[in-house]
C-alpha cells in the first residue's frame, strides 16, 4: 500500500474506532508524515472504507509494518512492535480514557463502561482478537458441572521452575520491572519486552490500595481483565485480601474477580506482582453446588458450605459484606496453619508455607458469592513437582501449575497439543503409522503422549477422523478431569472427607 494511502486510512480507523475526534485529524496526519518520512499527504480523497468498516486493526496493522520495513523504518521481525506503536500513538491518552470511562459509567453503568474500554483495547490490537478466534475450544459434559477446554495458541508454556524463578530474579534496573507493571502503559516494547504502547488502563481504589484494571491481550474467556496493584509488590493472599474482591465486584457487579494462590505451583505464572484476574465468563465452578452445609454462630446471616466440586473449595454466601469479608478473612488465616497429615497436608517445613488460598468473588443481585480454593504446593519423593499438582502420569497435557482459572474449571492447554492431538488421531486412523519403537525415543515430539497413544490404540482403531477426534479429546477431557482432582487436598474419599470436616470446625462450622 502506498504511504500516503496508509496514512489516511490509518486515519479514518482512529477516527472510526479510536475516538479520534475531528479536530485532532490534521496534527495527527503531520505526526505520521513525519513518524513515515513523508513530505505531504496524498493528493486527492482516499478510498478509506474498509477502514472504517474494519472489525479488528489486523490488516492495518501488517500493512503499517510491511510498510516500516521497505522504508528502514524498523528492522525485520520489529514489524509488530511499530504497528503497536502507531496505534498507541492515535488512542486517546490514559487520562481521556480514565474520564470516558467514569463519564459512561455515572451515564450508563458498569457493563457500558467495561463496553468501552474493551472495545479500545480491542479496537487498538492490544487485544489480539483474531489470534484469540484461532484458539481450540470445546466442552465436557461430566454430567454435573462439566469442564470447559481450550487450547491456547498464542501463549508459550511455562513449567514450575520457570515461574519460581521470577521471586528470586535480580531486581536490578529493570524497566518495566515486569509485564504487569503500571508502567507498561505506553511503553515502546524491546527485543525482550513486548510492546505495549497501545495499552491503556483504569484506575482503581480496592481496599483503600491504588490499583487499575486492564484487559488480558491473551483473553481466555469473555472480558478477560486484569486488576493490578499498582505497587510492584509480590503475590499475598491474607486477610485484607477479601475487601478487595469486594470492592471490586462493588464497582463492577458484571465481572467475577479471583486471586491466584500466592505460592509457587499452585499459583499462576506471575508471582512477583500482586494481581486478580476476572471477566464477565460464568466460570464451571461457579455452576458447582454446595455439597454439605455448614453453620456458623458467628456469621448466622451467611450461607456455608464444602463446594460439590473436583478440587477442595468452600463456599460463603450472603447479603451482608461484612460478614462476607470477615468470614472470608477467617478462613484464608485459618488454612495458613492447617495440618492434616492423613491427607498429606502440611502447612509448613521449617519456615516454609505450603498452605495457600485462591478467592474468587461474584456479586448476584444483592449476595455476595465468595468462593475458597485450598490449595497446598508440598513436594515429596513421590511427586517431586507437587503432591497436589498435575500427577505425572498427566503431565503429557499440562505440566503447568493449576492456577486460578483452571481451578474453576476452565482448562488453558499449551500450543503444542494442536499438533499432537492430530498426529495421534492419524494414529487411530491408520493415516499414519504406528512405530512403537520410535515412540520411545526423547526427541520423537510424540513421546511424552506414547502411554496415552498405547492406551487409545488399545480399545481398537477407528474408521473416520471424526470418530478419531472425538476419542482423543474424551482422553483430554477425563485427563483434565483427574488433573482438577490432583489438586484436591482433601480426596473424595473418607480420609479426605474427615479431614475437610476437621479444617471446618476449626473454623466453628457445624455441619447442617
Amino acid at each position: 500500500m502506498e504511504t500516503g494511502l496508509l496514512i489516511e486510512q490509518l486515519l479514518a480507523y482512529a477516527r472510526a474506532h479510536l475516538c479520534m475526534r475531528e479536530e485532532d485529524e490534521v496534527y495527527f496526519r503531520n505526526v505520521l508524515l513525519s513518524v513515515f518520512h513523508c513530505d505531504a499527504p496524498l493528493s486527492g480523497k482516499a478510498d478509506t472504507s474498509e477502514a472504517v468498516r474494519a472489525d479488528v486493526p489486523d490488516a492495518l496493522a501488517s500493512a503499517v509494518g510491511k510498510c516500516a520495513l521497505s522504508l528502514g523504518l524498523c528492522a525485520e521481525g520489529e514489524e509488530e512492535r511499530f504497528a503497536a506503536n502507531i496505534f498507541g500513538l492515535l488512542m486517546p491518552l490514559p487520562s481521556e480514557v480514565n474520564r470516558t470511562f467514569r463519564a459512561t459509567y455515572k451515564e450508563s453503568g458498569p457493563q457500558a463502561a467495561c463496553d468501552y474500554l474493551y472495545a479500545i483495547s480491542v479496537k487498538s490490537g492490544y487485544v489480539q482478537k483474531t489470534a484469540i478466534a484461532r484458539n481450540l475450544k470445546w466442552s465436557y459434559d461430566d454430567g454435573k458441572n462439566g469442564l470447559e477446554i481450550t487450547v491456547n495458541l498464542s501463549k508459550p508454556e511455562k513449567n514450575n521452575k520457570d515461574i519460581a524463578k521470577l521471586l528470586s530474579a535480580p531486581k536490578g534496573n529493570k524497566y518495566p520491572a515486569c509485564s504487569l507493571c503500571l508502567e507498561n502503559e505506553g511503553f515502546e516494547g524491546t527485543a525482550t519486552h513486548p510492546p505495549r504502547r497501545n495499552l491503556r488502563t483504569v484506575r482503581l481504589t480496592l481496599g483503600g490500595e491504588k490499583w487499575f484494571l486492564q484487559y488480558s491481550p491473551y483473553a481466555y474467556y469473555e472480558e478477560h481483565c486484569i486488576a493490578i496493584n499498582e505497587e510492584h509488590v509480590p503475590m499475598h493472599v491474607d486477610a485484607g485480601t477479601p475487601a478487595k474482591l469486594l470492592d471490586f465486584v462493588d464497582l463492577l457487579p458484571n465481572y467475577f474477580i479471583g486471586s491466584n494462590a500466592s505460592l509457587p505451583i499452585v499459583g499462576g505464572s506471575i508471582l512477583n506482582h500482586e494481581h486478580f484476574q476476572g471477566g464477565k465468563h460464568i466460570m464451571p465452578m461457579h455452576r458447582a453446588k454446595i455439597g454439605t452445609y455448614y453453620t456458623s454462630s458467628e456469621f448466622p446471616s451467611l450461607t456455608i458450605g464444602i463446594l460439590d466440586w473436583y478440587n477442595s473449595a468452600l463456599r460463603i454466601e450472603g447479603s451482608s459484606r461484612e460478614e462476607v469479608e470477615a468470614c472470608t478473612a477467617k478462613v484464608i488465616e485459618a488454612w495458613k496453619i492447617f495440618d492434616c497429615p492423613e491427607c498429606s497436608i502440611l502447612s509448613h517445613t521449617g519456615e516454609t508455607p505450603h498452605n495457600a488460598c485462591s478467592p474468587i468473588c461474584r456479586k448476584v443481585g444483592d449476595t455476595y458469592s465468595m468462593s475458597v480454593i485450598l490449595r497446598n504446593n508440598r513436594t515429596d519423593e513421590t511427586y517431586p513437582d507437587g503432591i497436589f499438582h498435575v500427577h505425572p502420569e498427566h503431565l503429557n497435557i499440562k505440566s503447568e501449575g493449576i492456577g486460578l482459572i483452571e481451578a474453576m474449571g476452565l482448562f488453558i492447554l499449551p500450543p503444542r497439543l494442536k499438533r499432537q492431538l492430530r498426529s495421534i488421531a492419524d494414529l487411530l486412523t491408520g493415516s499414519a503409522v504406528y512405530d512403537e519403537k520410535a515412540l520411545e525415543d526423547p526427541e520423537n515430539d510424540l513421546y511424552p503422549h506414547r502411554n496415552m497413544i498405547k492406551e487409545l490404540l488399545s480399545e481398537g482403531k477407528v474408521a473416520s477422523e471424526e470418530e478419531a477426534e472425538a476419542r482423543v479429546r474424551d482422553f483430554v477431557n477425563r485427563t483434565c478431569a483427574a488433573i482438577l482432582d490432583n489438586t484436591a487436598v482433601f480426596k473424595q474419599d473418607e480420609a479426605g472427607r474427615r479431614g475437610f470436616e476437621a479444617f471446618m470446625h476449626t473454623l466453628g462450622f457445624q455441619e447442617v
